[in-house]
């Protein structure tokens, strides 16, 4: 058969009609997220719920960060650098940035970046952020990472200056912190107006979170949820879903069935118990992470008889790590010789660890006059391996004659009043997201910073302190390392915690979730999840 001209566009249109249809076209890849996004059934957009152990203590980044916190201020708040593989420091707010000289770095910032509020992002909030963080009148938990900076000068609207009083090589490593997020100037100056007026420091910050990040506030039902909305402004590839909701669910079992029944998209944590059971179903998957954190017993070293490093000793010594490990984290973890964990620049294989050995307890705890024993507390938070931890403590010390009462608290309040120190014994942990021997030395363990920057032991020590100093100071990374050797043998001595393991993070993740991330710090990387419609 003859097909004439005519015949022949119409068919070809016909055809070109339906290839396009077939394809989807421009508008359709766009609404779908683009090069990378995956199919239709893994577009943008969604909810995604978060069921969590422990609430944040605030929102403001300058005024709390504690890891419940620093995971969700992650998302409204960003430093001016981040840190990716191997703690390699990234840009962030700052685009770039280079040593001017041996105690000053110049940093170029983005253009066109503003806070939620709209106000702009410059070198002006920069410096008004910074010179927060430095207020001592205001007290922020987070002033030590940032003490040794002594000036930020304004060079350019987009260009700022930091220098420090020493050569401080973990400057960077510092500023990447959470407590170093950017909060709307508006903000700052509202805050301090309502301190002038009564109201206690971090309040109006903590009601009214404003930063750059991909995620804005939307609401904060405290003890409940924390739900955040998508920041169509975002300076860079906008959040793939619509709203990230951090529900509060404190029960293991129900964190779950919530998982389980699809109530949920990820939990944390899983207990080890649980991973099995996950791994096995249909719905979820394992989430795994080493973990950069020290858990550990505090002792406060200003009460009697802990303020004797023998008695620390002694009971360091009675707690069988091993036991812990392989009975209440199933082997998710691995012991601590001190308090820094492979990896972090620091550590040291060096360092001599205090053994189990239940008769050197009974001796030391003689040789200090407690032979007889005495009554005292356990102090812990709604963390279930934390409880457990402190049942085998409790029952390792009552072979040593020592009656040890288990206490536990909310995380908010355990968090407040360890800090005021109306505690015996305590058992906390403490992350490491800066990759640096300085964030947990340092905090934990300088006298100057007793009580809420972190040093709940409350431990005192001039020659522990020279080395902190000293190590702050020294740019040589090797010196560095050994002046952080001398200092953990002697806190191993001096005992002022029983330093435990480094845990693995464990959550249950949906398998209907892509993009997921958490970091060795258990901070979680949320910018790219996406979930399947």
């Amino acid at each position: 058969m003859q097909i004439k001209k005519h015949q022949i566009g119409f068919i070809l249109a016909l055809l070109l009609l339906v290839l396009s249809a077939c394809a989807g076209g421009d508008d359709a890849e766009s609404q779908s997220g683009g090069e990378g996004s995956g199919t239709d059934s893994e577009a943008s957009g969604g909810d995604l719920i978060l069921a969590v152990l422990s609430d944040a203590s605030s929102l403001d980044p300058h005024g709390g960060k504690d890891v419940p916190t620093s995971v969700v201020l992650k998302n409204i708040y960003e430093p001016l650098v981040k840190t990716g593989d191997n703690n390699e420091i990234e840009p962030s707010l700052a685009e770039s940035w280079e040593a001017v000289d041996e105690t000053t770095y110049s940093f170029k910032l983005r253009e066109g970046v503003t806070f939620h509020d709209g106000e702009p992002f410059n070198a002006e909030a920069v410096k008004t952020n910074i010179d927060r963080l430095l207020d001592e009148e205001l007290g922020s938990p987070s002033y030590n990472l940032f003490q040794m900076i002594t000036d930020i000068e304004v060079v350019g609207e987009y260009e700022v200056e930091i220098s420090t009083e020493f050569p401080f090589s973990p400057l960077l490593s510092h500023l990447s912190h959470n407590s170093g997020g950017m909060i709307s100037p508006a903000v700052i100056e509202a805050d301090y107006e309502a301190i002038e007026n009564g109201e206690d420091p971090f309040a109006y910050v903590s009601a009214n979170p404003v930063g750059t990040g991909f995620m804005e506030f939307e609401s904060w039902d405290p003890g409940s949820e924390v739900v955040l909305s998508k920041y169509e402004d975002y300076w860079g590839e906008p959040a793939h879903v619509d709203t990230i909701t951090f529900r509060v669910v404190p029960d293991s079992q129900v964190r779950l069935a919530d998982l389980e029944t699809g109530n949920v998209h990820i939990i944390d944590p899983v207990q080890p118990t649980e991973v099995s059971r996950i791994e096995n179903s249909d719905e979820a998957h394992i989430h795994q992470q080493a973990g950069s954190s020290i858990a550990y017993l505090g002792f406060n070293t200003e009460k009697e008889p802990f303020n004797n490093p023998v008695v620390r000793q002694a009971i360091s010594h009675a707690i069988d790590r091993e036991a812990i490990i392989s009975g209440i984290y199933e082997d998710y973890a691995i012991p601590a010789t001190g308090p820094i964990a492979p990896g972090i620049f620091g550590y040291s294989e060096n360092v001599e660890a205090i053994e189990y050995d239940m008769d050197e307890a009974r001796a030391l705890l003689e040789e200090a006059g407690m032979g007889e024993g005495f009554t005292t507390s356990i102090w812990t938070n709604d963390n279930p391996q934390r409880q457990s931890i402190a049942v085998l403590v409790q029952e390792a010390l009552a072979e040593l004659n020592i009656e040890a009462s288990i206490e536990v608290m909310e995380f908010g309040a355990y968090i407040d009043q360890t800090a005021a120190g109306e505690h015996d014994m305590f058992i906390l942990g403490h992350s490491n997201p800066t990759g640096d021997a300085d964030y947990q030395m340092y905090t934990l363990f300088h006298s100057s910073q007793k009580g809420n920057p972190g040093n709940r032991s409350f431990y005192e020590n001039a020659e522990v302190d020279e080395l902190l100093d000293e190590a702050r100071r020294e740019s040589d990374p090797d010196q560095r390392k050994e002046i952080y050797e001398d200092a953990g043998q002697i806190l191993v001595e001096e005992a002022p915690m029983a330093f435990l393991l480094h845990q693995e993070y464990l959550l249950g993740v949906a398998d209907s979730v892509t993009g997921f991330d958490i970091d060795e710090a258990g901070i979680y990387d949320l910018k790219d999840v996406k979930i399947e419609q």
